[in-house]
């Protein structure tokens, strides 16, 4: 018999390993996980900054370990991953989503910054995977994993932005996932991207305060940056049972700017 619209949503049981996860996107899709019943584990640069996210969501209830770790660096990529596996046993979702920008001109562009926001935004992301993949979700043959990516993946900028290796390191994560997909998911392990538009958050409070809160806004087909709910639905969809079939697939929530930019 077919499960309830509930049943396939519940992660009850279920264990989720969030990078980038003390603040902004990352702390609002470990959340959301948390709610819908996994079990955490989270990471991000800054103890003192993850602590108090974990305190946050040990608030609502949720159960949440956390360490320290720069998914930049393989060295601690590969602790992350044996801690996270120590702690959890397994892990059956993997969000991708600690990042770095950098805002310069292309022909100013300084290489120490180009390899900077690659090798988070795209190493870390490869790292991370290949060992969650091969110590926990290929043997289990199961595993649901969400990278994001960003709509700056899916093509240029408008004139005052100028974030060439940002852009180039999130389109590479939207064809990372649609490789990775097709290769494991013969491993029962599906891989997906999210393209979020601009919410506010530290990483973009430059550019917002450059250009204004209304202006960016009103870039949006639905006049509205997004908020501090909008990736939830999205992420529970791919983590859970209900987008089992959902595979190597980008998925922008920018409230429709990327339809007007041809994405």
């Amino acid at each position: 018999m077919a499960r309830t619209v509930q049943q396939l949503f519940d992660l009850s049981g279920k264990t989720a390993l969030v990078t980038g996860a003390s603040r902004g996107l990352g702390l609002q899709l470990a959340q959301a996980l948390g709610e819908a019943g996994a079990r955490l584990f989270i990471t991000s640069r800054k103890a003192a900054d993850l602590e108090q996210a974990a305190a946050l969501l040990r608030a609502k209830g949720i159960t949440v370990d956390a360490m320290a770790a720069d998914c930049a660096d393989p060295s601690h990529i590969e602790k992350l991953a044996q801690q996270a596996l120590a702690t959890l046993g397994h892990v059956d979702v993997l969000v991708n989503n600690a990042g770095a920008a950098w805002g310069a001109a292309a022909e100013d562009h300084p290489l120490e910054a180009w390899d900077k926001v690659m090798n988070l935004n795209v190493r870390g992301y490869f790292l991370l995977s290949q060992q969650i993949g091969r110590l926990s979700m290929i043997p289990r043959k199961y595993g649901r994993i969400i990278n994001l990516a960003s709509i700056a993946g899916l093509g240029g900028n408008p004139k005052p932005i100028k974030t060439l290796a940002y852009n180039t390191s999130k389109g590479a994560v939207i064809n990372f996932s649609r490789a990775l997909a097709c290769e494991w998911g013969v491993h029962g392990i599906t891989v997906n991207s999210i393209c979020p538009g601009f919410f506010p958050s530290k990483m973009s409070d430059g550019l917002l305060k450059s250009v204004g809160l209304e202006e960016m806004a009103a870039h949006a087909p639905l006049n509205r940056l997004g908020d501090d709910e909008d990736l939830k639905g999205l992420c529970v969809l791919l983590a859970s049972d209900a987008g089992k079939h959902i595979t190597g697939q980008w998925i922008a929530v920018d409230g429709g700017v990327s339809v007007i930019t041809g994405g």
